[in-house]
């Protein structure tokens, strides 16, 4: 048994891997109702509970996948949700009437993804969504009656659109259109009866960092995130005749994240920024003193979940390392808050550990930052896990994470790193990160083992690899590139050939491929550089066990990704386990499957690792 595992009681996987007690709460537009996904038999659904009552009941009633989204109508007579098959990523779009607690499918169609973009109270009974019915490689924007499940067309993607943009009357005025060569240009239109023109045009460098947020009141500026004469993405209003901007908010390092919108005037009131933590700016005088009294309810990191129509009342989400996440609803006139519940109250029964910021210097000089935590009472010379995220256009924050206290309490120290190529720290961060997968992205994990090593935190000889996505291609790059400094490696839904993933994209990527092309690679141009990139080419070198788990419907890393590495492995007689499951798609939905992977993820690590309790 590990050293500290015998000192402190172990958190069963159910409580961390299983269904949260209640998440994603939100308020309901007439602010009569506070609603949540909790369990029905053991699956994930939407119950409401009337604000001042007691009795807490079901709307839904899914049996299969559970419900992961759901929003409002601002009707608060209907509560919406999407919903794919097996994870296939075809999301349907349904309504519950709360009245009859019927459920309709407002988008029945067959291997079509759904998308809703924007809602607005003053068109209750219309939402904006998309739809890749007509070519699956281009999402149409439609919009829909919730009341009659009417749609009507109103925007035709022509192939190359990533995104639209929606104005307060509900219309579709702003486009971005992929670029060659890795660019987005910002489109605009007076009406949805007016020809589009460019007002924008981001280059590669730029393309990442930038983007629009939406139109303010009067329709002729847009809020937009533009890093063009900049490294970080600022946020500026933007002349939609002329391309003119003001900036409203900019940081020289950090990129503005979350931008707070008054829902009646349009007017941008706050803007978070994503440093060791999040921290907020404000910028309307009329919620300085709400923030001050928010930040006095308590010390987590704190987002506006939703609020009633009037903006009288708000949902306030609480984020914290050692505790999951807390609900208050807070009352702007009183400027009160009221406190709610845990999603997670259970966990309070554990001893959990500090997700502790680090930082450190790259061996081509870049500033490095990330999160460590460690085992309860134990940090020197311990068996770690590099925990590596996804994306890779992402990156890892402060916060309760789940695996991270899994791996504490079970004696490992658990470190994520934000390599270059991550997002929130500028575009020179981001973009060093281009063509550079299992090259510089690498070196700085690599760099980071090191100097976890050098700081006497972990055992040189018990490092882990370990992710999901591109963490899991990278603890693939471990396993191939460097196995010498890892024991073990563990990928989820991991590329092993860059060559066929980039060939094997869903349909509806096919806007985001000049994207891939410039920072990926392109496997037409490219495919002996892909390959040099590749893990499923150097199976040769591999000396240390892996786990692989791969979701058979998976429509973004095909089950071939993981299967032709699996064979390669076979074939060289290597240390492996290999984890199909056929109803999961990128990710492991069902809590049975999670638990089954997170079951077998502990035994292969207390294997090679170290012991771990069981539980």
């Amino acid at each position: 048994m590990n050293g500290s595992a015998s000192e402190v009681r172990l958190i069963p996987r159910e409580i961390l891997f299983g269904n949260t007690d209640k998440t994603q709460t939100q308020l309901s537009p007439d602010g009569a109702y506070i609603s949540y996904l909790a369990p029905v038999e053991g699956v994930q659904n939407i119950w409401i509970w009337p604000i001042g009552g007691h009795a807490r009941e079901p709307v839904t009633y899914d049996r299969e996948r559970g419900i992961r989204w759901y929003f409002w109508g601002y009707d608060s007579k209907h509560l919406l949700y999407l919903q794919d098959a097996g994870g296939n990523e075809n999301w349907r779009l349904y309504s519950v009437n709360l009245e009859g607690k019927e459920t309709i499918d407002l988008t029945p169609f067959e291997n079509v993804q759904a998308h809703v973009i924007h809602t607005s109270k003053h068109h209750p009974d219309e939402l904006i969504i998309l739809l890749n019915k007509e070519n699956e490689a281009a999402h149409d924007v439609y919009r829909l009656a919730i009341s009659t499940g009417a749609l009507t067309l109103i925007a035709e993607n022509p192939g190359n659109i990533l995104g639209w943009v929606v104005d307060a009357d509900l219309q579709v005025r702003g486009a971005c259109a992929a670029a060659p060569e890795g660019g987005i240009d910002l489109l605009v239109r007076d009406d949805e009866r007016s020809d589009w023109r460019t007002i924008v045009s981001w280059d590669s460098e730029d393309a990442l960092s930038s983007g629009p947020i939406g139109f303010a009141k009067d329709g002729g500026e847009l809020y937009v995130i533009d890093s063009r004469n900049s490294n970080s993405g600022r946020l500026v209003r933007m002349n939609t005749r002329d391309g003119s901007y003001r900036v409203l908010a900019e940081d020289p390092q950090y990129d503005v994240g979350e931008v707070m919108i008054d829902p009646d005037t349009y007017e941008v009131q706050a803007v978070s920024y994503f440093r060791e933590r999040k921290q907020w700016t404000v910028l309307a005088a009329e919620v300085e003193e709400d923030f001050a009294a928010i930040r006095n309810l308590h010390d987590g990191d704190f987002q506006l979940s939703s609020w009633d129509l009037e903006n009288r009342m708000w949902l306030i989400t609480f984020q914290s390392d050692k505790e999951s996440s807390v609900y208050y609803t807070y009352d702007r006139q009183s400027r009160t808050g009221t406190f709610l519940f845990h999603a997670d109250p259970v966990l309070a029964e554990f001893e959990l550990a500090p997700m502790e910021p680090i930082s450190f210097t790259s061996r081509d000089g870049l500033t490095i930052h990330g999160y460590i935590t460690f085992p309860p009472r134990r940090r020197e010379g311990v068996p770690m896990v590099l925990n590596v995220h996804g994306g890779p256009w992402g990156r890892d924050r402060w916060g309760f994470q789940s695996e991270h206290q899994w791996l504490a309490n079970r004696g490992y120290a658990c470190l994520s790193v934000n390599f270059r190529g991550s997002t929130g720290y500028g575009k020179a961060f981001l973009n060093a990160g281009n063509k550079e997968w299992a090259g510089a992205m690498h070196n700085d994990l690599v760099d980071a083992v090191e100097w976890a090593v050098r700081m006497g935190y972990a055992n040189p000889d018990r490092v882990a690899i370990y992710g999901t996505s591109y963490g899991g291609y990278a603890a693939l790059v471990g396993a191939t590139f460097t196995p010498e400094l890892f024991c073990c490696a563990v990928d989820v839904v991991g590329p092993s050939s860059l060559v066929t993933f980039i060939r094997s994209v869903p349909p509806y990527w096919a806007p985001m491929l000049a994207i891939l092309h410039e920072r990926v690679g392109n496997p037409d141009l490219e495919e002996a550089f892909l390959r040099s990139r590749s893990p499923l080419f150097k199976t040769d070198q591999i000396r240390i066990p892996l786990l692989i788990a791969q979701g058979g419907n998976d429509p973004r890393v095909k089950q071939s990704e993981s299967e032709q590495i699996v064979d390669a492995l076979r074939a060289r007689g290597l240390d492996h386990e290999y984890l199909l499951f056929p109803d999961e798609g990128h990710g492991f939905v069902k809590p049975q499957n999670r638990l089954r992977f997170y079951e077998a993820a502990e035994r292969f690590l207390a294997r090679h690792l170290g012991d771990a309790n069981e539980v």
